[in-house]
């Protein structure tokens, strides 16, 4: 295993979890940015180095993004999400992938960092602000995990509060990802629970109908049962005392994930 924490030029970190070559040549791997969820206050652990390690014993280079929190506000996280892909794929031969399979995935408001990327990433004003040209920064695929979406009516609002710095909802709603799907936004898995009492399940509804809309391909998953923040719904990353975290219904999720990427990358 390759394990090594990179800092990138706007400051964020992005620590490796590379699987050694197994055999001559390679070099054929998918490579996975990884961004944790936490309300743009914080990053979940559970969500970061615990799932780099499940999907980097599956052969995938795994690379777990400490992007900014506040206060640091928009585009600053985004600034780091599109400078951690352009790393990655400037390195691309060292870590043993192809530089058209590169992922980013994220949960919870780690997945509004990761959405932000893929409806922004042929944005050349915001990718100049991060020091990157558009194809370098583009994410292949997304994989949005009870993402933050809108900064409407199902909005988590902490979220958009901690992003902007203002609790004036006109001044969060630029950020709704559904509003700048365009025919450019990568292929994208989605997975959200019925039950969410945090990220409210309407949020993967609505950038599911923005992708059709645009012609985008996308799997998405709703689960009857479960609250927030699951992860990967079993014994590895269960919170002590939180009701609902090991949901076996939703175990699924990460092997569904990992098909789908290797169907469109």
């Amino acid at each position: 295993m390759r394990y090594e924490t990179i800092t990138l030029p706007g400051g964020a970190t992005l620590t490796s979890y590379v699987p050694a070559p197994t055999v001559a040549g390679d070099d054929h791997r998918m490579g996975l940015v990884i961004c944790p969820g936490g309300g743009y206050t914080h990053l979940s652990p559970r969500e970061g180095e615990l799932m780099a390690l499940r999907l980097a014993s599956r052969g995938v280079s795994c690379f777990v993004l400490g992007y900014h929190l506040a206060p640091d506000r928009f585009p600053t996280q985004l600034c780091d999400a599109a400078q951690a892909v352009a790393y990655v794929r400037s390195h691309a031969e060292s870590f043993c992938i192809q530089p058209d399979r590169i992922a980013i995935m994220g949960f919870s408001a780690g997945g509004h960092v990761a959405g932000s990327l893929g409806v922004w990433w042929q944005d050349a004003d915001l990718m100049e602000q991060a020091g990157v040209v558009p194809e370098a920064a583009h994410p292949n695929a997304m994989v949005l995990c009870y993402p933050v979406i809108t900064a409407g009516e199902k909005a988590h609002r902490g979220s958009f509060v901690a992003l902007t710095g203002s609790e004036d909802v006109a001044d969060h709603l630029p950020y709704s990802l559904d509003e700048h799907v365009t025919a450019q936004t990568p292929p994208t898995f989605l997975w959200h629970t019925w039950q969410d009492g945090a990220v409210p399940v309407e949020n993967t509804l609505l950038m599911a109908q923005a992708l059709k809309a645009a012609g985008v391909q996308a799997e998405v998953h709703i689960y009857p049962f479960g609250g927030h923040g699951l992860a990967m719904a079993d014994e590895t990353t269960a919170v002590p005392g939180y009701d609902g975290q090991i949901i076996p219904e939703v175990q699924g999720w990460l092997e569904d994930a990992f098909r789908f990427l290797k169907q469109v990358l």
